[in-house]
């Protein structure tokens, strides 16, 4: 194939490099969702009223009657970043792709690093359903969903960098618990965007809204959270009779550090009224406790030594 000679071409990446990579694909597609939430927050979620257009005849932003331009710019703005996203996600595949040429055994590798172009023009599609849709709560719900399991898979791609790709070995028992923990944490996330689609950051002042009580919503939500952190305590006692080594110690506890904050945060932004900023802070707390639990599920099982850290010898990589 032309394209897999191309990339034959390029150096070996290092440890360093791909690890590098793995990051930046995790901060790439946490900070999307952030933006998102400050393209709400300042009720520019219709700045530019049409997709792919920014407004109807033009791909930027023009004087627009009834759209401030500093709106028109923080939607256009976050419509650019997916450029950023899209370019960190063509890197991850084009580094795992020279991965696999010399190692030919990491197709899971290759797999993973696909998940990220194509989950970020998937979510380029809803986003464009979303503006169509005139901010409708429930798409806008959809549209950070959507993101959630790309920051999870980004961790996942992080950690397959440095690992082999033996059938996963549970170091610990439990991993019932951990599945459940990673169903309930998503529950949290969905409850949290009710509570979003009933508050007063709609992204544009026309948008309708989810007309169910803000307090009741909250309650589920925060109920949710109680229950994220009860199952939490008892994968901590799994990990204490298993004897769990130092390293899971610590992705359990970084869990602990961001759901406890997230669950603070939350309390605090409520009580306050929802300020804008606090909302953004969130999201960005949000976003922490994916990546936590999601290092937290990799942590807890074993794939074998990574075995694509180093070039192949020339010979094997000819062949």
């Amino acid at each position: 194939m032309p394209f897999t000679s191309l990339v034959a071409r390029l150096p070996f990446p290092s440890a360093a490099v791909q690890r590098a990579v793995g990051i930046a694909a995790v901060l790439a597609q946490a900070l999307i969702g952030v933006t998102g939430s400050i393209v709400r927050v300042t009720g520019s979620g219709l700045g530019c009223p049409t997709w792919p257009q920014c407004v109807a005849g033009s791909l930027v932003p023009v004087n627009h009657p009834g759209i401030h331009a500093l709106n028109q710019w923080i939607e256009f703005g976050n419509r650019m970043l997916t450029g950023v996203v899209i370019a960190v996600a063509a890197v991850a595949v084009i580094t795992a792709w020279r991965v696999q040429i010399d190692h030919p055994s990491r197709t899971r590798l290759v797999k993973l690093a696909w998940t990220m172009p194509g989950g970020v023009v998937l979510q380029a599609v809803v986003g464009g359903m979303t503006v169509l849709a005139k901010l409708e709560w429930w798409t806008v719900a959809i549209h950070f969903l959507a993101t959630t399991p790309l920051v999870w898979l980004a961790v996942l791609l992080l950690r397959a960098f440095r690992e082999g790709d033996e059938p996963a070995r549970p170091l610990v028992p439990g991993r019932s618990v951990l599945v459940a923990l990673a169903v309930v944490m998503w529950l949290v996330l969905a409850a949290g965007t009710t509570v979003t689609g009933a508050g007063p950051h709609s992204g544009d002042i026309n948008t309708h809204r989810l007309a169910v009580s803000v307090e009741t919503l909250a309650q589920v939500h925060g109920g949710l959270l109680v229950l994220h952190m009860l199952l939490l305590a008892v994968f901590g006692l799994t990990l204490l009779r298993a004897g769990a080594p130092k390293g899971l110690w610590q992705r359990y506890i970084a869990v602990w550090v961001v759901a406890l904050a997230q669950g603070g945060l939350g309390s605090l932004q409520y009580a306050l009224g929802v300020p804008e900023a606090m909302v953004s802070f969130h999201v960005l707390g949000a976003m922490a406790v994916i990546i936590a639990t999601a290092s937290l599920w990799t942590g807890s099982r074993d794939r074998g030594p990574a075995v694509s850290l180093t070039a192949a010898p020339k010979e094997l990589a000819t062949a």
